[in-house]
């Protein structure tokens, strides 16, 4: 989503940036029937039906699940064969889905319903976030503790369908974003924030914010630390929208029976990833490294345990899409105006955009096995901050 020119140019840059990364191998695996793993691959057909999944960006905790059930041979003992692809800036998930290149792909829900307007016929079959991590941080000599004490100042904002939560915000304080707030493009890190351009910087709460509490404090010498800082969370502000979620090919899903099995069998293998790195962050840090190093151990491990806040607890149970939170997304995407003053979605959102079918059967597996899909005894982690996440 490039609605203003004010982001075009991040796109290059980026794309230069992250070229590297996500040539990195995606196909480590260790999970051949080791007595330690997760799943026994050794119960799958030897006949493996292949499956590749589009990422919404390069390897991090952010996608540790996947990662996870390749490692501990969940796919494998379903039957499947993944293979995982990163993504960059130039590369939109959904339309890699919709035009045949994946077999699912992960996507935000208002992202993924713009393309689906434009004529992708995808379908959100598994909600894994039930909540955004999207923050506005900024530090406390700003003032800037709600979303109200926008007004009058740089709000840093990434672009690409990331600027609907800050939209969304401004107009729920009566704020017009054209005339009330200075709205910046920012780089897809806190530079922005440190170097003093911006007074609030966009952030998710697993990896961003974590870049200022990894970087020196010039007057001290040492970390930055949470008192230095004020956290404004979209979630809380009531404005917060649905976002990584499992999409699938909606013609498919229709006229292929075999492709709806896969889904089941993909989405139950993924969720059985995700509990394991809800009992497991370290190892799943360790999994994520394996596959791509990028990011150090100290970033991936913060990253790893405020993902697992993003999914645990699932009261209906892992992936559970739950109808409140999606028409609390589609109003918003529908009713907040950008600084063109567009709105994300023109047209209403038929009721096939999203379906519980999959994961609910998905879900009826797992906990016949046994396998903990609300996760209400998870806890954080006391991760220490390293500094630049090593």
């Amino acid at each position: 989503m490039q609605r203003t020119r004010l982001f075009k140019s991040l796109a290059i840059i980026m794309a230069a940036g992250l070229a590297v990364a996500a040539c990195g191998d995606d196909k480590k695996d260790s999970s051949d029937n080791g007595s330690d793993k997760l799943c026994d691959a050794s119960k799958g057909p030897a006949e493996k039906t292949k499956v590749k999944l589009q990422l919404q960006w390069f390897t991090q905790a952010q996608f540790a699940g996947y990662y996870a059930a390749v490692d501990q041979g969940c796919y494998a003992e379903a039957g499947l064969d993944v293979e995982i692809l990163q993504g960059a800036v130039e590369i939109v998930p959904q339309d890699v889905l919709a035009s045949g290149g994946a077999d699912f792909a992960l996507a935000w829900v208002p992202k993924a319903l713009a393309s689906r307007e434009a004529g992708a016929n995808i379908v959100d079959i598994a909600q894994v976030f039930q909540r955004s991590g999207t923050l506005q941080v900024s530090f406390k000599d700003a003032g800037i503790t709600t979303a109200a004490d926008f007004a009058g100042k740089k709000i840093g904002s990434w672009g690409f369908g990331n600027e609907f939560e800050i939209f969304a915000a401004l107009g729920k304080e009566g704020l017009d974003p054209a005339t009330d707030v200075t709205i910046v493009g920012q780089n897809f890190d806190m530079s922005g924030l440190l170097a003093g351009d911006i007074d609030a910087a966009e952030a998710m709460i697993y990896n961003e914010y974590a870049q200022v509490l990894e970087a020196e404090n010039p007057d001290t010498g040492e970390l930055y630390t949470a008192d230095d800082l004020n956290v404004v969370s979209y979630e809380q502000e009531g404005v917060g929208m649905l976002q990584d979620a499992i999409w699938a090919d909606g013609d498919r899903l229709a006229n292929d029976p075999a492709y709806k099995t896969t889904a089941t069998a993909f989405v139950k293998a993924s969720l059985k990833g995700w509990a394991y790195c809800r009992d497991n962050a370290e190892a799943c840090r360790d999994i994520v490294l394996a596959n791509g190093p990028t990011l150090g151990a100290g970033h991936q491990l913060w990253q790893m345990n405020e993902i697992n806040g993003l999914i645990w607890p699932a009261a209906d149970g892992v992936g559970h899409i739950d109808q409140a939170a999606w028409d609390r997304t589609v109003e918003i995407a529908s009713n907040t105006p950008n600084l063109d003053g567009a709105t994300v979605l023109t047209q209403p959102v038929d009721a096939d955009a999203f379906t519980n079918e999959i994961v609910d059967a998905a879900l009826a597996e797992l906990k016949d096995e046994g396998v903990d899909i609300n996760g209400n005894g998870w806890t954080r982690l006391d991760v220490t901050v390293t500094p630049g996440g090593a």
